[in-house]
């Protein structure tokens, strides 16, 4: 499992290096430029909580479940 997550963060790492490569490098207004870049960091920001979120509430699913557990061999 440690693998797996490790891969899924390489990707979104190597996902969001290249959408701010290419916004750097696209021939737009530096004005605009940064407000891409600010818009894109805000959405994997987003992003990222929601993740994050989704991850916790499954973490004390399964805390709950093994407390169960626990008091059911108790």
């Amino acid at each position: 499992m440690k693998n797996n997550s490790k891969i899924l963060v390489a990707l979104a790492a190597g996902v969001a290096a290249g959408a701010v490569l290419g916004i750097l490098f696209a021939p737009d207004k530096g004005s605009d430029t940064r407000k891409k870049i600010v818009d894109g960091g805000k959405k994997i920001t987003d992003d990222v909580k929601n993740k994050f979120g989704k991850g916790m509430e499954k973490l004390n699913d399964l805390k709950d479940g093994l407390k169960e557990k626990v008091e059911e061999f108790a």
